[in-house]
């Protein structure tokens, strides 16, 4: 069954989806997933950014819908990408402050032990790396002595506000303590939102994977992956497979990379 560029009756649309997805059986495990988690979903018409209108594959009530085998086709080139980062040995860096994002980019960038910023990007985390390391350095340096029960010698009030000052520390940088060099890549939830820290990537010559939803402008991206990225379930499927993608080139890599 062909589709019509706009399926009004909603029944006849995710009909006409459904024997598309057929054509291909080899991949319909893969594209049934993105469906289920809500995936095809983009925005109307008015919000969509040009770079996104051939990834569209019909209209929903009134709502764009994804062409999901395009976005499979995306989703299998930047997982083979990020096996290769893995097996380089670099680090790749989770990066999603929206509501949506946070719990799922930080829980996938923890399974696999890789930095992660699943709150507000502070400006020059890439292009200023030396100045933010050492910003890192003072929170690790902080949390040991304080581990170790170094921090006794202070007054008590100033045992508060060493400890005010490594919460303050731990919400900026906590999640990339251990990024001690510029990462192989950055997996972006929203480019859109993000786009600060994408800029910063291209200007360090970072490749890009981002998972980015009707209205992100994907022309400058290395592996784009074009899907909802306001969905709590959608994201969570992009970001495990990411993880699972660096948990699997890990394996794969030379020993003396582990």
């Amino acid at each position: 069954m062909l589709w019509l560029p706009i399926l009004a009756p909603c029944d006849r649309l995710l009909l006409s989806m459904s024997a598309h997805t057929d054509t291909k059986k080899s991949n319909k495990s893969t594209v049934d997933a993105m469906f289920a988690a809500g995936a095809h979903y983009g925005f109307i018409k008015s919000r969509r950014h040009p770079t996104v209108k051939k990834f569209i594959f019909g209209v929903k009530n009134k709502i764009e819908i994804f062409d999901l085998e395009k976005t499979e086709a995306q989703l299998e080139a930047a997982i083979e990408f990020v096996k290769k980062v893995a097996q380089s040995g670099k680090q790749i860096v989770f990066i999603g402050s929206k509501s949506e994002a946070r719990v799922a980019v930080k829980e996938a960038a923890e399974r696999i032990a890789q930095p992660f910023v699943a709150g507000r990007w502070i400006g020059g985390t890439f292009t200023n790396f030396e100045v933010i390391r050492k910003r890192v350095e003072k929170l690790l340096e902080l949390t040991s002595q304080k581990e170790k029960g170094e921090l006794n010698k202070y007054t008590k009030k100033e045992r508060v506000l060493i400890d005010r000052e490594i919460d303050r520390l731990t919400d900026l940088f906590g999640g990339i303590t251990s990024m001690n060099t510029l990462p192989g890549a950055i997996f972006v939830v929203d480019s859109k939102k993000e786009h600060i820290a994408v800029a910063e990537a291209l200007e360090k010559k970072i490749p890009v994977v981002a998972l980015a939803g009707a209205d992100c402008d994907v022309s400058n991206l290395s592996y784009p992956i074009v899907a909802n990225d306001a969905s709590v379930a959608s994201v969570a499927f992009f970001a495990d497979k990411i993880s699972a993608a660096y948990a699997e080139g890990k394996k794969a890599a030379p020993k003396a990379d582990r």
